[in-house]
């Protein structure tokens, strides 16, 4: 019980620091609490599992996409030891290694491991689960990379729509799958459409976030894109 007490504590103080951006004391903070369940559990225990996804997560921040996908790799073989080839955990680690795939250029990859947590959650939770609007969002996201604008923005109006019927049209995760509809609206010539959906996803951006946040500067650069795009295709 101690052990496990000061592996929490870590780990507490690890997503801590991740979050007020402290990337390298995150890392350390991570890899003691790791230390300690590897040595409370063994290697191959879930709890060892969920501290390597999460060390994992602050490597692919730091740019270490090598290390983070050893760490989302070995977080995988884990849990599907575990749990099972088709259990919403193993869907989880699927997912952030199709991610950090995405990440390092290994589109084809990255599209077969989304469309695995994709079909895990499907199977486990639904069509219409908040869950898998998340998966359908990164799968458009790989599927815009490929160059595959059609399925992206089925993709976006898909998980948009779950999200809609969980959330409501006014929400912070609506805005930003309304901003990446736009996105590939905007990349298919749709510039119409493109600026109808930056202009609702920065309303929304603005009810809940603060001036300057990052996400409504995203916007405000994808809504100007746009609308000098259609001023350069005017008379």
């Amino acid at each position: 019980a101690g052990a496990e007490a000061a592996a929490a504590l870590w780990n507490n103080l690890g997503f801590h620091l991740w979050h007020i951006a402290d990337l390298a004391g995150a890392r350390a903070a991570l890899e003691r609490a790791l230390a300690i369940d590897e040595q409370a559990f063994g290697p191959d225990h879930p709890k060892v599992a969920r501290g390597v996804n999460n060390l994992g997560s602050v490597l692919r921040d730091l740019g270490d996409l090598a290390g983070a996908r050893a760490a989302f790799e070995r977080a995988l073989a884990i849990d599907e030891q575990a749990y099972g080839p088709e259990h919403p955990q193993v869907a989880i680690r699927v997912n952030n290694l199709g991610s950090v795939l995405q990440d390092l250029g290994d589109l084809a990859g990255a599209r077969a491991a989304l469309e695995r947590a994709l079909a895990i959650d499907e199977e486990a939770f639904g069509p219409d689960h908040p869950n898998v609007a998340i998966r359908v969002n990164n799968l458009g996201s790989v599927l815009r990379d490929l160059g595959d604008l059609a399925g992206a923005r089925a993709a976006y109006e898909r998980a948009l729509a779950i999200f809609e019927k969980h959330l409501g049209r006014v929400h912070p995760n609506v805005a930003t799958l309304v901003n990446n509809l736009g996105s590939v609206l905007h990349d298919l010539g749709d510039l119409a459409g493109a600026r109808a959906a930056y202009e609702r996803a920065l309303a929304i951006f603005q009810q809940y976030l603060p001036a300057g946040h990052s996400n409504i500067e995203t916007v405000r650069r994808n809504l100007r894109s746009v609308k000098a795009a259609m001023e350069s295709d005017g008379p």
